[in-house]
């Protein structure tokens, strides 16, 4: 079997590429995140999937290698991972009552023959009316300031939305494993 990496250093993605059941290796990518000037966010993620991937090929030139990304935007606002619970807070504010979508862009890189796969993923979620209580409540008993909007719904978030619609629920932690299994298996990895 090809070696397997993921170029990521998120432990949701690490735990949920494990679901799989496949040996894998992990690989920080060096990868500057900020979005171009007028990208779409569903853009932003599927090319920051793709870096991530292709960040790491000098280092696996054998494997296939996994990137992976995800932007959560509502309207023309964007929300990546906040990094201060100030800035999670400001988030979970205009997020509160709102339908937002988490786009989560995925690509296989197979670094041997240079093939690529590269799918975005998008899951609309819904937002209860939070109050300002309940967001600090939340913030004191989940860190979330390494989530897109700063809702872990694998967590104590789930707390906080009112529903959610998508083909892969996974894709809302960060990796969406439904897709992946798709592209692994038309590299020739046998799944399950």
């Amino acid at each position: 079997m090809q070696r397997l990496v993921l170029a990521s250093t998120s432990p949701y993605r690490r735990e949920l590429l494990g679901r799989l059941r496949l040996s894998f290796d992990v690989c920080a990518p060096e990868t500057d995140e900020t979005p171009l000037p007028g990208e779409a966010a569903a853009a932003t993620a599927e090319r920051l999937a793709a870096a991530k991937a292709a960040a790491v090929v000098g280092r696996f030139p054998d494997a296939l290698i996994i990137g992976s990304d995800q932007v959560a935007y509502c309207g023309e606002l964007r929300f990546g991972k906040p990094g201060t619970r100030e800035t999670s807070r400001e988030q979970l504010r205009s997020l509160s009552g709102q339908a937002v979508v988490f786009h989560t862009g995925l690509c296989l890189l197979n670094a041997t023959s240079g093939r690529r796969h590269l799918v975005g993923v998008p899951t609309e979620v819904r937002f209860r009316e939070l109050s300002d209580a309940e967001i600090e409540r939340y913030l004191d008993k989940e860190d979330a300031l390494n989530c897109a909007g700063s809702a872990r719904s694998e967590g104590l978030g789930i707390a906080l939305l009112e529903w959610m619609k998508s083909d892969d629920p996974t894709a809302l932690v960060g990796l969406p494993l439904i897709a992946l299994a798709d592209m692994l298996r038309a590299e020739g990895l046998a799944l399950p």
